[in-house]
């Protein structure tokens, strides 16, 4: 059996840098009309669906530790977590949508880039120190929690979801 090929971190990393970018040329183009403005296919505001775009990011500095906790596991333990997380879908769904909600008022338009800043930093400095070997861990995922989530992630997978989260995201703003 052949060793897969590594990893490519760099375009990860680029992907982060990319996403980081146009945030702030998002905040920095964006009218105060623009963030009151409702986005399109979801209940949120333009604001609130940039919040959430880089909460994306934090959520998956949180699953990074998961997975290199639940990848030690055996395998029935993990896929019984996701099968219950998933049972938990209605009531995820709803703290999702309140939760940036709230957390938009906080980390509002004025705030936001400088900490999608920090988060995409931090995701940037664990990445550079990860080992193949934990790249390639993998569990089980609750797949009705995120369109992006497949039954099955590996850390690498997880370090590129957030990317896909704020693309599918971006196209839902309304802005000028």
């Amino acid at each position: 059996m052949s060793e897969p090929p590594p990893v490519d971190r760099a375009a990860i990393a680029a992907d982060l840098d990319r996403a980081r970018r146009a945030l702030h040329d998002l905040l920095d183009h964006a009218s105060p009309e623009d963030f009151e403005r409702r986005s399109n296919g979801t209940r949120w505001t333009n604001e609130q669906l940039l919040f959430h775009m880089v909460f994306g990011y934090m959520v998956a500095r949180r699953l990074l530790v998961l997975v290199r906790v639940f990848s030690r596991l055996p395998d029935p333990i993990g896929h019984g977590f996701a099968r219950a997380l998933d049972a938990g879908t209605p009531v995820f769904h709803q703290i999702n949508y309140l939760g940036s909600c709230a957390a938009a008022t906080v980390f509002n338009r004025r705030r936001m880039g400088r900490h999608c800043d920090r988060v995409i930093a931090k995701l940037q400095r664990s990445l550079s120190k990860e080992s193949e070997t934990n790249l390639r861990r993998s569990m089980a995922f609750p797949v009705r929690w995120d369109p992006f989530f497949t039954e099955t992630m590996t850390l690498e997978q997880v370090y590129r979801y957030p990317g896909k989260h704020f693309d599918f995201h971006r196209d839902q703003l309304t802005l000028g």
